[in-house]
């Protein structure tokens, strides 16, 4: 695989897992903050027992993502490839920065969530 390629996969990873890490908990909140109502809801809680593992994983890509865009040799971009523009890293960076608040929500979720209620 090219380098451009492989550099996406940390980003990608962190974002999906802190999608999951937060379906348990920031999901059924803004559901019910949405007026959507029903028994249904509680089966949301069923991945609660897996928190701390998507909750781990986030903060393990969101590490290599941290690593690869911030950290990353300028000499390991290629002159014209993709890494090496600006606009290609303004929005790695900007993935980044929201996959951190997706994940941030997710960790405090459950502090949050009794304001709330």
């Amino acid at each position: 695989m090219s380098p451009e390629k492989t550099g996406r996969w940390p980003l990608i990873g962190g974002v999906v897992a802190a999608i999951t890490a937060s379906l348990c908990c920031i999901g059924p909140l803004v559901l019910v903050m949405l007026g959507i109502g029903g028994s249904w809801i509680a089966n949301l809680s069923a991945l609660e027992p897996f928190r701390p593992y998507f909750l781990g994983a986030a903060v393990i890509f969101l590490f290599f993502a941290w690593k690869k865009i911030y950290r990353a040799p300028a000499e390991a971009c290629a002159p014209g490839s993709l890494c090496a523009m600006p606009q290609t890293n303004r929005v790695y960076k900007l993935l980044f920065w929201m996959a951190a608040v997706l994940i941030g929500l997710a960790i405090a979720s459950p502090y949050l969530a009794p304001l709330f209620y």
